[in-house]
């Protein structure tokens, strides 16, 4: 059993994490701004933390084995996730990515391509520093687990494919993941680290 802080708790993807750490029987300490939604669980411990504040972000993880940051790029940078961590004393920091940095068969970027919808560009892009800025971190053990170009609500399956840099495309031509089967490929990271120091990803 693992001491798991998610922060972003809340969110579409920290809501399926928390989810299924405890499903396996792990201890979270869910993070939010308002964690008064989530309501009492058994091995959970719920702290309201605006997460631009380091202090008290610190202070809300320390003592746990992993971190795993599901927020949105845009509203927090990756100093913002990486100093607290590093500072509560934490060695594991896992990230719930995007999926703007994939590769395409021909090399070129996801967010670079023609039809990418603008209205994800800034946010995209921010994700990008932010998996740049972890490539550059020496002492954090992270990873960085990037969704299908379309991570949507769905049933929790268990069956996916995992890969590394390069966007996952199913036999039909579509490139998706459930949030609730995300969360199983980034809980198994937790249990089983395959990826230390990189960057995967997970489709169907």
């Amino acid at each position: 059993m693992s001491k798991i802080a998610i922060i972003g708790a809340t969110g579409r993807a920290g809501s399926q994490l928390v989810e299924e750490a405890l499903r396996r029987g792990h201890s979270v300490t869910a993070i939010a701004r308002d964690t008064s939604k989530i309501g009492e669980r058994v091995d959970m411990v719920c702290k309201n933390v605006d997460a631009l504040d380091p202090q008290a972000l610190q202070a809300a993880i320390a003592g746990n084995d992993v971190v795993i940051s599901a927020v949105h790029f845009s509203t927090l940078a990756a100093s913002a996730v990486i100093g607290p961590v590093k500072a509560a004393g934490v060695k594991r920091l896992l990230v719930v990515g995007g999926a703007g940095s994939l590769l395409l068969p021909d090399g070129t970027r996801v967010i670079d391509s023609k039809g990418f919808p603008q209205a994800y560009k800034a946010e995209a892009s921010a994700g990008t520093v932010f998996l740049e800025n972890l490539r550059q971190e020496k002492d954090l053990d992270w990873s960085f687990l990037s969704p299908s170009a379309e991570f949507v609500e769905g049933e929790r399956t268990g069956k996916f494919r995992i890969g590394n840099d390069d966007l996952l495309v199913s036999s039909a031509g579509r490139s998706w993941i459930t949030f609730a089967d995300f969360a199983i490929a980034m809980i198994d990271e937790v249990e089983a680290p395959k990826h230390s120091r990189q960057r995967f990803t997970v489709g169907y």
